[in-house]
C-alpha cells in the first residue's frame, strides 16, 4: 500500500467515522481505523468517542485507539470508564473493552482507574485488572506493600474529624 493509498484510506475512514447514517458502518470505519494503526488518527477518533451515541460504535472506537495503543487516546478512554463507574449496573464487556485498551496503551495515568477493579466481584474483571497492572507497572505488588508500609495506620485510615 503506498502512502497516499493509505492517507485516503484513512481520510475516507475518518469520514465514515463521523458521518455515515447507519451505526454497522461507523463501527466498521473505527474498526479499520485500528488495523490501519496510524496514530494520526487518534485525536480525531477521540473527538468521535466523545461523540458517538450508539454503544457498539464506541465500543469499536475503543477497541481500535487501543489496537494503535498512542497514549493521547488514555483520556477520552479514561471518561468512558468513569461514565461506567456512575451507572447502577456497569456494562461488563465495556469495562472488559476499556480495560483492555488500556493495557494495551501502557499509560501509568490509567492505573488509578483501573484499580477500582482489582477488588470487584466479578472474577473476569478482577483478573483482567491484575493482568492490566502487571503489564503496565510489573512492580505494582511491591509498590503497594511498600506504600503500606511506610504509612502509619492512622494515614491510612485518615478521616476529617
Amino acid at each position: 500500500m503506498t502512502e497516499n493509498s493509505r492517507d485516503a484510506d484513512m481520510n475516507n475512514l475518518i469520514k465514515e467515522l463521523f458521518h455515515a447514517e447507519t451505526w454497522q458502518e461507523r463501527a466498521n470505519a473505527a474498526r479499520k481505523l485500528g488495523f490501519l494503526n496510524d496514530g494520526r488518527a487518534v485525536n480525531l477518533m477521540c473527538t468521535a468517542l466523545k461523540k458517538e451515541k450508539d454503544h457498539m460504535v464506541i465500543n469499536r472506537i475503543i477497541e481500535a485507539l487501543g489496537r494503535i495503543g498512542n497514549v493521547k487516546a488514555t483520556i477520552g478512554i479514561v471518561e468512558k470508564l468513569k461514565k461506567e463507574f456512575q451507572k447502577a449496573n456497569p456494562d461488563k464487556y465495556r469495562v472488559i473493552t476499556i480495560i483492555e485498551s488500556l493495557m494495551n496503551i501502557k499509560d501509568k495515568r490509567a492505573l488509578a482507574y483501573i484499580g477500582h477493579f482489582l477488588t470487584s466481584e466479578d472474577e473476569d474483571i478482577k483478573n483482567l485488572a491484575q493482568e492490566a497492572f502487571d503489564i503496565i507497572e510489573p512492580n505494582w505488588r511491591e509498590i503497594l506493600k511498600k506504600e503500606k508500609k511506610e504509612k502509619s495506620i492512622q494515614d491510612i485510615f485518615k478521616t476529617n474529624l
